[in-house]
């Protein structure tokens, strides 16, 4: 089982009494506890710093820690510029990058960032797996590639990621098509379903999908994204994640249970939360720290790896 950490980069997580430079020294105490990898969000619509800008600058300053992305939107970014970045971060960190990618969902953080990026919203699928396409075929060397949305004759020669091949990319969400689409094109699944059930059938289906196009299903990482606060009860850590939900989506609790996992309360409670989701097939865990700021994240980093990493300092 791995455990990982979202990096708080979100200006709501350490703004306005925060330095958003002191992210550096968070990414370093969380190697330092043992955490498995430190991921980073991606959006253009909340304040945040850019994640593959965060990313190269965590990258040196780290030694073992896996760096990820989660989720990644590539549509938005002009696909042979993404190409280098991602190339580039793997090389700084010496091949310890994952991206996770998705293709943003209907509402606020959907139609509102193609609009802002001039990309058609409409086919986004389409457009998601055939710009990872041409990622994977421009680290590979290649010279031309042809698809449906981009299409080039002469490439020059491409920045080559320290992973051959390319860093594993692993794709977000749980509706019928984003699971044959992860078991059929991509090497990991990171969803972040309210239901652990919904979890335990959803990578079922990855994996059949995965067999059927004759890969091996095992091969295929299963990941969580998963809301983590720990506290002296329930209600005070509700009361918490609410204020933080708010601050980042503009959602109350309630709503957004409906949408993401959550595990909440005394570290009895989220270890049981926890285990219902490893029980039903994750495999590595990605935990978004609820703390509005970054003296609370960084107790609440403390308290998670105290809880799931009995070894740390």
């Amino acid at each position: 089982m791995d455990i990982g950490i979202f990096l708080p980069t979100g200006q709501a997580q350490w703004a306005p009494a925060g330095d958003p430079r002191d992210l550096i020294g968070f990414a370093r105490r969380a190697e330092e506890l043992g955490f498995s990898s430190l991921f980073v969000n991606d959006s253009l619509l909340s304040p945040r710093i850019e994640p593959l800008t965060m990313l190269a600058a965590v990258a040196p300053v780290t030694d073992r820690i896996r760096l990820g992305t989660g989720a990644l939107l590539p549509v938005l970014r002009r696909p042979v510029q993404a190409a280098q970045a991602l190339a580039s971060v793997d090389l700084l960190s010496g091949g310890r990058l994952t991206v996770a990618v998705g293709a943003g969902f209907p509402g606020r953080f959907g139609k509102p960032l193609h609009e802002l990026s001039q990309v058609p919203w409409e086919r986004r699928f389409a457009r998601l797996d055939e710009t990872v396409a041409l990622w994977r075929a421009l680290w590979a060397g290649a010279t031309a590639f042809h698809g449906e949305f981009h299409s080039f004759d002469a490439i020059p020669p491409a920045t080559a990621p320290f992973q051959p091949g390319g860093p594993p990319i692993w794709l977000g969400g749980a509706t019928p098509a984003a699971l044959a689409r992860t078991g059929r094109h991509y090497d990991g699944w990171l969803p972040y379903p309210p239901d652990p059930a919904d979890y335990a059938s959803g990578l079922e289906a990855v994996r059949a999908t995965a067999q059927q196009a004759g890969r091996d299903p095992e091969a295929l990482t299963p990941a969580l994204f998963v809301n983590v606060r720990i506290d002296r009860d329930v209600e005070s850590a509700r009361r918490i994640m609410d204020a933080y939900t708010l601050a980042n989506y503009g959602l109350p609790l309630d709503e957004a249970e409906q949408i993401q996992a959550f595990a909440l309360g005394t570290p009895e409670d989220v270890t049981a939360t926890l285990h219902r989701y490893t029980a039903a097939g994750a495999r590595h865990v990605v935990a978004r720290l609820g703390a509005l700021e970054l003296t609370d994240q960084r107790e609440q980093l403390e308290l998670l790896a105290a809880l799931t990493l009995p070894a740390s300092p």
